[in-house]
This record gives C-alpha cells, structure tokens and sequence, in this order.
C-alpha cells in the first residue's frame, strides 16, 4: 500500500492506548535524527489514512507505520520502525524472517488485549514541547 503526501516516516498510533502512547515515548529518544514523525489515529490526518486504507476508523486494531510513501501495519509496521531506530533496536528486524501469519498473529493478540493489560486513556496524548514539533496534527 501507498500512502499520499505525509511525512518520510509517520507512525500512527491509538492515542488513547497506553501502551501506544507509552511506545511513542519510547521511540522519540531512540530516533535522536528526529525523522519519525507521530499522528493519533483518532486525529484528522489518522482518521482519513484509516479510511484511505479501508480501515476501521473507531478500532484500527493496530498501528500504522508510514515509510517514505509505504504503508505498514501490524507487525510489518513495529519491525519497520524498530529498523530505523537507533542502538541496537534494528537488530528486531530479524524477525521478518519469521512468518507474517505467525507475527501478525502474536500482534493481534496483543492489540485484542492491550486496554485490559497497560490501560486506556481518559483522552488522546498531547504531546510535550518537546515532541510537538515531532506531531503531525
């Protein structure tokens, strides 16, 4: 899948998930090249890549990982990303070596189960003044 005009990296990630908003500030420090840019799936620029995408827009089930125009979801999407972090985190990409049916699978278990297990949010991530440049919407 292709994506239209967004930032070279965008991850797209459930704002009011904690797990999802606990992921973003675990990436913005391990990204010191400042290139990967972040979008809630409940604002405006996630709400029309969801229904670009087909997906659903109250429950995508999953992050989205725009990559210099190419749309990833689901595992594809977290071993993408784990690949241009910096340290030691590209090494995750060896997973891709193992099924996309057996990681998907781990991830939609993860993703079924993720308010029961980390929590949800009263409302979306605002981000700090220092990750808002780092926010699309």
């Amino acid at each position: 899948m292709t994506a239209g005009p967004w930032p070279d990296r965008l991850l797209l990630f459930d704002g009011v998930c904690k797990l999802c908003t606990g992921m973003v500030r675990f990436v913005a420090p391990r990204d010191r090249r400042g290139r990967v840019h972040f979008a809630a799936l409940q604002g405006p620029t996630g709400q029309r890549l969801l229904v670009e995408q087909g997906l659903d827009t109250r429950d995508p089930g999953t992050l989205i990982y725009v990559r210099r125009g190419r749309i990833l979801i689901r595992s594809d999407a977290a071993l993408w990303l784990a690949r241009d972090l910096d340290g030691a985190w590209p090494l995750l990409f060896m997973f891709m070596a193992v099924p996309r049916s057996l990681r998907d699978a781990v991830y939609d278990l993860v993703a079924r189960k993720r308010y029961r297990w980390f929590g949800r949010a009263e409302a979306c991530l605002r981000p700090g003044p220092d990750l808002a440049s780092r926010f699309v919407d």
